[in-house]
């Protein structure tokens, strides 16, 4: 008998816990179906940035102030800008067709860092047949005058504002950065989010030296990368109320088992579907049930949590002590 792979995640039902996060992949409905047709359980859509959508709003505001100096009555003809529908047309056509075009899961995303009126566009996501938003929040504080009670209530204001628009479930990407990671989580879950994707990647920028420019740089992730998330995804679960996604460096079944075994309800790819394409995800599901299979796992429930900090045998090997463990039992690779 096969394993049940089925999973919740903010809410929803997915099919199995792998998920495509936002990347190119998840751009066009062509690939958007190979990758259903692949296996996926949920895809997120690329990110629709805060300056897409300001950018847009200052453009139409621009052009119905165009002429107006020329009659007072003018002025009173365009509507209110609040009221005028300045969402990108594209992005949330791609949400409409997505939805009628898929069987899954459609998670659009959406990336800011302050609240402000550009967060109103998740009532359109809504409208235009969104089962959940991603707030994918990329905020680097390099003013001297930054603080961190600042920039963690700018969070939780962000959060609180997006959640507040609309009643579908909100998920929120966040940094691994900040100094109590916990207690942050148990804010944003406190603001509204119904689930955490740990973490944003932040992608770093890269100095041409032929060039003499700084220049954006995209490396891709490897396994390695995914400790980060697999460490507070353990700590978190069943310590704060909202679900856990896992993002960054799962490449393999292996990496998705580790993850599942921490307390991940679902486990976003990214990098491995741009190396190897949609059918990666046929090859990872499979993985997953074969493993469960093997260890008599009846279903990805049973097993999600089981490796957590509140479940482990011993807890303390996700604090300091796997630090102290780590760099005294170091005897060097083989040469």
């Amino acid at each position: 008998m096969s394993a049940d792979l089925r999973t919740r995640y903010l809410g929803l039902e997915l099919k199995n816990p792998i998920v495509a996060a936002a990347s190119p992949m998840t751009g066009s409905i062509e690939s958007l179906k190979r990758l259903e047709d692949a296996g996926i359980g949920a895809v997120v859509l690329p990110s629709l940035f805060e300056e897409q959508v300001e950018h847009e709003e200052m453009a139409t505001h621009n052009l119905m102030l165009a002429g107006a100096e020329m009659s007072a009555e003018a002025r009173g003809f365009f509507p209110e800008m609040q009221n005028y529908n300045t969402g990108p047309g594209n992005y949330l056509k791609l949400i409409g067709e997505a939805k009628k075009t898929l069987s899954v899961p459609v998670i659009p995303s959406l990336n800011g860092y302050t609240p402000g009126g550009w967060t109103q566009i998740a009532k359109q996501f809504e409208r235009a047949g969104a089962d959940a938003i991603e707030l994918n929040i990329y905020f680097l504080a390099t003013g001297l005058e930054d603080n961190s009670s600042e920039i963690e209530q700018r969070y939780v204001d962000l959060v609180a504002s997006v959640s507040s628009m609309v009643s579908i479930p909100v998920a929120v990407k966040v940094s691994p950065y900040f100094s109590a990671m916990a207690n942050m989580a148990a804010r944003l879950a406190g603001a509204g989010a119904s689930g955490l994707v740990l973490f944003n990647r932040f992608l770093q920028p890269d100095i041409l030296l032929d060039e003499l420019e700084v220049a954006p740089r995209l490396v891709l992730s490897t396994s390695d990368e995914l400790r980060l998330a697999l460490r507070w995804i353990a700590i978190l679960r069943g310590h704060v109320r909202a679900s856990l996604a896992a993002t960054g460096g799962a490449h393999t079944a292996d990496d998705v088992l580790k993850l599942l075994l921490a307390g991940a309800d679902c486990v976003m790819v990214a990098s491995s579907l741009l190396r190897k394409g949609p059918n990666h995800v046929a090859a990872l599901v499979s993985g997953v049930e074969k493993w469960m299979t093997g260890r008599e796992y009846a279903s990805v429930e049973q097993l999600k949590g089981s490796l957590s900090q509140q479940a482990c045998p011993d807890p303390a090997a996700f604090e300091r002590n796997n630090y102290m463990k780590a760099l005294t039992s170091y005897t060097g690779d083989p040469v």
